[in-house]
This record gives C-alpha cells, structure tokens and sequence, in this order.
C-alpha cells in the first residue's frame, strides 16, 4: 500500500530531529510542492526556539561572502547551523542560478552545516513563497542557528522582518547614494547595520551619513540600531558582529503577536492566490483583445 505525502513527511520529520541531512533535505522539498501536507503535519509539530538571523540589502554588497563569515563564527563556537540562501528566479520559467552554494563551498561537506538553496519563484518579498513552513521544518531539526539570506532585489524586502528574530541590513561604501532611497522602506526593518567591505575609501564618511540618518528622531519607537563595520573576505569584525547577533533581546508580547499576525497575513493571502497566475490571466485576456471586448476592471472585478 502507497504511504500517504503526510506520513512521508511525519516519517521524515522523525528522522530530522535526529540530525539526518538527507531526512531534512527531502523534506525540505515535500514541503516546498505541497503546503496542504505541510500545515497538516506542522500544526502538531512541536518547534524550537532556535534563532533566526535574516541577511538582506540591495545587490553587490557581499551579503553572501559575510553569510559564509557568520557560519565560520558559528562553527568556532561549536554551534550547528542552517543556512537558506534564497535566489532570484527567472519570472519566465521560475529557474534559478542557485549561486550561493559556490562562495560557501568550504562547508559542503562539514557535519555541522546544513546549506540550502531556494529559488524566490516569483515573490516580490525576496523569499522563497513556502520560506515560513521550509524555517519550520528547520526548528524540529537539531539546528542551533538559522541563518537566511535574502535574494537582494532592494526596497521591497522587507518580509524577512516578519520571519527573523533580527535582521541585518548589509550596505557598502559605495551604495551612499542609495540609502536615502532606500530609508522609507528596506532601512527601517533592521535591528542591525553592517557596513562590509569596510576597507574601502570613504568609509568613515558613509558610517557617518549613515549614523545621521538612521537617528532614532527619524523613526517612530525605534531605538537606536548598532552599525558594524566589516570586510567579509578577511572577516574582520565578524566576531563583535556575530555577538550581537547571538544577543539575547528581550521581546515583547506586542512586538511576538505583531510578528505572527504578519506571518499569518502572509500565509492566508499566498494561499487565496495560489491557484491564479498571470498565464491564466493572459491567456483570457489575449482572447478578449482578439474578441474586441476586454476591459481590464471588468475583467478584475470577476475575480474579487
């Protein structure tokens, strides 16, 4: 008799919690093509409270060569970590250029650290859609740390804020033009800021500029946001960076319910809109034109 995907997955999930990589590989992908058997089985999953740290910013500032860094600070301390690289995906056939895995080849194969990569397959948040149930799914595991770096499409990543127990927003000297851009939207969701390639000229200067502009005055009930200085490639500052990380903050029931209401958000609208895509609406609309008819409010008021 054919196992059912649940029991599969319940199957898998016990041998997880073992530490068995494969185990939490497989799942891993069972989870990603089917959400129904995920909330099925997860809902009666009892998670950890292993912390989750959420890497992001706009492209070219090192993200992943100061992902790579953090693991390194991890396995000195002993600890076991997971690491989801999310990368872009072709809005045409959803294929990705998994690329994070080359600039962390070091741990492939280190009995310590788990790395997987995800395509974001469309969401505009820098995610991968089923990234919650995939963190989850790491919780039951034996993990210590879970680290998620972002794909770095810029302004609109600010859903990792609403996963991470801190996020950190990675900037270089160079990108001073963009952080006035960037501070109505991507800036205001760090707990904290890491200036990498900190061995650049200017640095000062930005650190500065950036000081300024990130003042408590600026945001409504905002502390004030540590900034570190780091060069990913030698890894000078990971360690006070990585301290910070491993800090223990204390967090409010406001600030935990807010949190999850915008997981809860972010998993009921996915859901509503899982079975329309924009082939289905080009497809009618590519008729209608033909027809003579099409009306694009006509056309969306069928769907609400």
């Amino acid at each position: 008799m054919k196992e059912s995907k649940e029991t599969i997955l319940i199957s898998l999930l016990k041998k997880a919690k073992e530490g068995d990589v494969q185990s939490i590989a497989r799942a891993i992908t069972l989870v990603e093509n089917d959400t129904e058997t995920a909330w099925q089985v997860l809902q009666n999953q009892s998670l950890s409270h292993t912390p989750i740290i959420g890497i992001t910013g706009p492209p070219g500032v090192g993200k992943s060569t100061l992902t790579d860094g953090l693991i390194g600070e991890a396995v000195s301390k002993g600890l076991s970590v997971a690491v989801l690289c999310v990368d872009p995906s072709s809005p045409f056939h959803f294929g990705a250029v998994l690329g994070d895995r080359i600039r962390m080849n070091e741990w492939f194969t280190h009995p310590k650290v788990f790395i997987r990569s995800l395509g974001s397959r469309g969401a505009l948040g820098g995610l991968n859609p089923n990234i919650i149930e995939i963190t989850d799914l790491l919780k039951i595991a034996p993990f210590q740390l879970i680290l998620i770096e972002t794909v770095g499409v810029g302004q609109s990543e600010v859903e990792i804020a609403g996963l991470a127990d801190k996020t950190i927003i990675v900037l270089s000297p160079e990108g001073g033009d963009d952080i006035q851009a960037m501070k109505s939207g991507i800036m205001e969701i760090a707990d904290i800021l890491v200036v990498n390639k900190a061995d650049r000229p200017g640095i000062e200067l930005f650190v500065k500029h950036l000081r300024q502009m990130m003042a408590p005055a600026f945001f409504k009930n905002k502390k004030e946001i540590p900034i570190f200085q780091t060069v990913g490639t030698t890894r000078s500052g990971l360690n006070q960076l990585f301290d910070a990380c491993m800090a223990d903050s204390m967090e409010s029931t406001e600030r935990k319910a807010r949190l999850l209401a915008e997981k809860a958000f972010y998993m009921i609208r996915r859901e509503r809109v899982k079975n329309i895509s924009s082939e289905t609406f080009y497809t009618q609309i590519f008729k209608e034109i033909k027809e003579g008819h099409f009306n694009l409010y006509r056309f969306i008021q069928t769907y609400i």
